[in-house]
Order: C-alpha cells, then structure tokens, then sequence
C-alpha cells in the first residue's frame, strides 16, 4: 500500500504567525519608547496659571511649546519638558494674554528681554496620516527584516531536505488501488503472455514451488521493437498478481554526481522488500545497464549504478521476494553480467503483431468509435504488416479524426485509408502544385516503380498507385504483402532492388539518360541501404557469401576504417554493393523496355485519374511481360 505523507503545513498559517510575531515585536520597541520617553511624569497645570508666569519677569519659564491644544513648559534649569497645560484651541492664546515679548528686539535688548521672558514655540501639529507614515517607516523595516530571515531559513531548510531526499528512487508505486490492467487487456503476443504467465502464478501460489525446489525468477527481460506493448505488458502482470508494482526509468537513477544513481537503486529495492512481494519495472534499462568496458572505472557514475543493481538482483539476501522486470529494444547494448541466470532468469521477446493480432488490437482501438458497417479492419490489418501496436492506436485515432475533419457521424473505409497513408508516408500535399512537365516524369516514375514490381516473380503485388505528393515524396507506389513472411531469399530483395530501380530507369527510356531527376533520390538510398545488409549482414555476396561482417558488436576494429574489417575488404564490400545495383538497374531496364506500350498507358492514366488501386491497375497491367533478360539465373 503507499505510504502516507504528513501534509504540508499552510503557506496561509505561516504567514500568520510571522505578522503576529513582527506586531508583538512592534508593540515590545513601543513601549520600551514610551518608558524611556523624556515626557514622563509630566505635571499638568492651569492655562491661567501658565498665562500669568508668562508674563512675570520672576515667571520662572524658559520655554512655551504650542502643540495644538497641548502647552508644554520648560523650567528654568531643566532641559526637558515638567509641565503641561490642555486647551481645545491654542489660536486663543493671544486672547488670553498670553504674548511674545521679545518678538519685536533685537541684539541685546532681545537677549535681555529672553533672559526675562519665556521663548514662545509653535509646533505644527501631525494629522492621522503623519503618523501613520512615521509609524510605517518604523515597522516595515522590521517587518522586511523578519521576513528575509524566515525566507532564509525556509530556503535552507528545503535544500536540507532536497539534499537528504537527492539519493531517494524516483520510481511510481502502482498499488491494489490504482486501475488493473489485465492479459486480456493486451491484445496479440500469446507466447509472451504465456511466458508471463507463469510469472504471475509464481506471486500468487510461491508455496506450490517451494515444495518441488523451485524458485522465484529473480527478473524478466521483456525486449521488442518500440512500440510492441513492453510497457503494458510489466503492467499487465502486476495486475494479475495484485502485487505493489514500482514503476520506473532506466534515466531517472542516472546523475551527475557519483554514488547517487547506486544509492536510488538501494533505496527503490528498499522499497520494494518493505512490500514485498512486489515488481519492480525499469523501462529502458539500457540507459543505466550498458557494456562495461576497460575503458571505463570503479568511479564512473553509471558503472556504480549498473553495480548496485547488480548486487541487489542476485547479492547474499536471495529470499527478497521482489521480481524485476526490465524493457529495451537494445539487448545488444546490455551488460553480459546483467544477462545470465540469476539476474534476468527469463528473456521474453515482444515481437511486433501478426496479422491475427493486428486484428485483435484494431479491434480493441475501434471498440469505443462510432465505425460503419462495411469498414473492412481485416483489410486495414492486412496493409498494415511491420506495424506495431502503437502505430495501429495512431492508425485509429487518425481515422477519427479525418472522420471529423470531413464531417462524418462514423469512420468510413475512406477515413482508414487515408489514415493509414497518412501514419506511413504522410499527410497529402494538396498545396503543392506541379507544373506537367513534373506531374508527366512523376507519373512515368511511378509507372516505372507498379511495372517492373508486378512483372518480377519474387515481388509483392502493387496495391496503388499515386501522384499526389505525400509527406516528402511526389507520389507513392505501395507494393502489398499477401501474408506476413519471417524470412526474405535472396530472390525477393533482388526483385526489391529492382522494382525500386523502376522509377530512375523509366525516366532515362522516356526522357532521357541526361534529363533523370532527383525524384529517385529516396530509391538511390534505399538501394544502397538494402545491398550494403545483404552483403554486410546476410552474406548474399558472390565474392563474400557466407560472410558477414556486424557492425556495432564486440569485437576488433580496425584503426583505419573503424569498421571489423579490413580497407580490402571495404573495397570487396563496396564492389559487391555496385554488383547488386547494377544488376538491379539491368532488370528494371530489360521488363521496362519490353514493357514500353503498357508503361506509356499506366502513365497516362496517373495522369488524368492521379490515383489508381489494385482494382483499376489489374486491366492495364494484364498485358505485362517477363523478359528472359530481367530472370534471374
């Protein structure tokens, strides 16, 4: 169960209790003041008698300070204030006889004259706002000063705090409360579910297996393509088993500081045996578990944490009873030490779905969308080969909102088209506007492409045909396959070289060797890619069969190329690369030029249709040849 936290205290109370700190200080400053003030123990005597020293020589007064209605009296010999007389209006003063005898002399006279004489003082009198404003300029200070030591200590307290809470695991606790997420859930991948499956009867009953000697698998390495439902799956055995289920990354125990990405692990599987049993899950384990190499060390942050996890998946305490479950598409990447039993005791691929699957997951997207009745998901999952489960959730969310672009109550077969299109190459570029001269070499490009790929025995079958711009090219040429294949021979990469020639081969028989474009730069590329892997990867070379040469996997490399292999062997690769082009370009050719009449019909009708399918290419296509030259012997 997750742990309780105390709450945070309000901001709303701290703040209180300061200002009632800062008034109490306030009200400590004024009545010291008031103690230490010079106007203490004041006599207070009659107005009159005031008037009538006043006007005494003997009067025994100094001083007359007139303060509203407040007169103050200084003695003779004394410097302060002793004596005070109230009146409501201090103006009638003169009314009274109260006069200032020496206003008038000057030099000695007035010197004798204040000798005999009380000196006369009008003092303007403060209103409410002056002393509001004295009172402020005393107490904001304080105030300001208070507050930027609470602040301080509040930002030195936080930083404590980050700093004793730095080595914590940041991982998500997905307890019984949260939403399940069961198998049936997940659609497709039955044998990896199987291989979980047990997994989770090993949570729910592990006395069944003690009995026989079994024990637990310590971790499950789920690795797949992106997109295959790695994720979904970890979750998907936590809520079978109804265990607390630690969800984090592979990057979040990474830091710039050494020993705290060791000190998360400690903390995350400290966790986890407090709630034991439990699952822990690192998505992308890659990011923290890679090969260790002697060029690395004892002080590298990431080796530490790679260490760690180490030491807490197969250590001394073997009776934790925490399962890790970890996901990557990088299993080449990962540690040997981390691979072996003991550690990942089970390594499950997540592959991407077949065809039934991909019609299982369809089916699970468009449950809740309003679809009509002749939408065809069997086709839709038929195109969709290579795709994983989430490039099918973006195939139906696409298809929902082209529906809503267009002002559908339901999804039509046309919306999943144009969905599917758009998820694979890209949207359409109605904007761009080509001249006839472009939309006449587009239109014998793709001709060139749907031909050679429908006459070649080993190619898939064309399945449209367009010269509307989509995404970065200027019109697309789908070649379907009518079931899903695990393997290719050698046969059908070749037909895929050569059909993927067709388009640069018919714009030299119709325009010219000099006027090619670079609308075939994209086939060039995609040419080069597939030779290189057949030569490099599967060993189909004529001079190199049988051998292969991985790059990206351990072993020596050479200085000069840093490749495994020799500069020699370079050239040899280089040359058997340019074997297979050629050859490519040489049977695209011979189908094309036996093929001229049909060529020139199928660009025609791109021309003023722009878009053709499967049903409306097979007419034109029929009368198509296979010429002994484009045969492979």
């Amino acid at each position: 169960m997750p742990q309780k936290t105390k709450k945070p205290a309000a901001k709303g109370n701290n703040l209180l209790r300061w200002f009632a700190f800062t008034c109490l200080l306030f009200l400590c400053c004024a009545g010291i003041a008031s103690i230490l003030s010079p106007q203490g123990n004041i006599e207070e005597v009659p107005l009159s008698d005031v008037i009538a020293r006043a006007n005494d020589e003997n009067g025994n007064i100094e001083k007359i300070t007139v303060e509203g209605s407040n007169i103050k009296i200084t003695l003779k010999g004394e410097d302060r204030y002793s004596q005070i007389s109230r009146k409501d209006t201090a103006g009638t003063l003169y009314e009274q006889g109260l006069v200032d005898h020496c206003s008038d002399l000057t030099g000695e006279d007035f010197v004798t004259c204040q000798n005999k004489y009380p000196t006369i003082e009008y003092v303007e009198v403060s209103n409410f706002w002056d002393v509001a404003l004295d009172i402020a300029i005393i107490i904001i200070p304080v105030i300001i000063v208070v507050l930027f030591f609470s602040s301080m200590m509040r930002q030195a307290q936080s930083m404590n705090n980050q700093s004793m809470g730095f080595g914590k695991a940041k991982a998500k606790l997905y307890g019984p409360d949260k939403k399940k997420v069961l198998f049936k859930d997940v659609a497709g991948n039955e044998s990896a579910k199987q291989d979980l499956a047990e997994i989770v009867d090993f949570l729910k009953e592990p006395k069944k297996y003690e009995k026989l000697g079994a024990r637990i698998p310590r971790g499950v390495l789920l690795a797949g393509e992106p997109g295959t439902g790695k994720t979904l799956m970890a979750r998907a055995v936590a809520g079978e088993a109804s265990v607390p289920f630690f969800s984090i990354s592979g990057s979040e125990f990474a830091e710039m500081f050494v020993g705290v990405g060791a000190s998360r692990v400690r903390d995350l599987f400290s966790k986890a045996k407090k709630n034991a049993p439990s699952i822990i899950f690192i998505d992308e384990i890659d990011a923290v578990a890679h090969k260790r190499d002697a060029r690395g060390g004892a002080g590298r942050e990431d080796e530490q944490t790679l260490n760690q996890i180490l030491v807490e998946m197969d250590g001394f305490d073997n009776d934790s009873g925490v399962i890790v479950i970890a996901a990557t598409n990088r299993v080449d990447m990962l540690d040997k030490a981390l691979l072996r039993p003991g550690r990942f005791d089970r390594h499950v691929n997540v592959t991407l779905p077949e065809r039934k699957d991909r019609l299982e997951i369809l089916n699970v997207h468009f449950d809740k969308k309003p679809i009509e009745k002749d939408v065809d998901l069997d086709a839709l999952a038929a195109k969709t080969a290579g795709s994983s489960g989430a490039d099918l959730a973006n195939i139906a969310n696409e298809a929902a909102i082209t529906a809503a672009r267009e002002g559908h109550k339901a999804i039509t077969n046309a919306d999943l088209t144009e969905a599917f299109e758009r998820v694979a190459i890209g949207p359409e570029r109605k904007s761009k506007v080509m001249n006839e001269h472009e939309r006449k070499v587009t239109a014998y490009h793709e001709a060139g492409h749907a031909i050679v790929g429908h006459v070649l025995p080993d190619s898939d079958p064309v399945h449209k045909v367009t010269i509307i711009p989509r995404g970065r090219t200027g019109g697309v040429t789908w070649f379907l396959p009518p079931e899903d294949r695990s393997y290719k021979s050698i046969f059908e990469l070749k037909d895929i070289l050569a059909r993927a020639m067709g388009g640069r081969i018919a714009e030299k028989l119709i325009f010219g060797n000099d006027a090619v474009t670079t609308g075939a730069s994209s086939d060039l590329r995609n040419v080069a890619q597939l030779s290189k892997e057949m030569i490099v990867e599967e060993g189909m070379g004529k001079q190199t069969r049988n051998l292969v040469f991985p790059e990206g996997e351990t072993g020596y490399y050479t200085i000069s190329t840093g490749k495994p292999y020799s500069e020699k062997t370079a050239e040899l690769i280089d040359q058997e690369v340019k074997v297979l082009s050629d050859e490519a370009a040489a049977r695209a050719e011979a189908v094309l030029k036996a093929n001229l009449p049909v060529l020139d019909k199928l660009a025609e009708a791109l021309l003023k249709q722009e878009t053709l399918e499967e049903k409306e290419l097979a007419p034109i296509l029929k009368d198509t040849k296979l010429p002994p030259a484009a045969k492979l012997h």
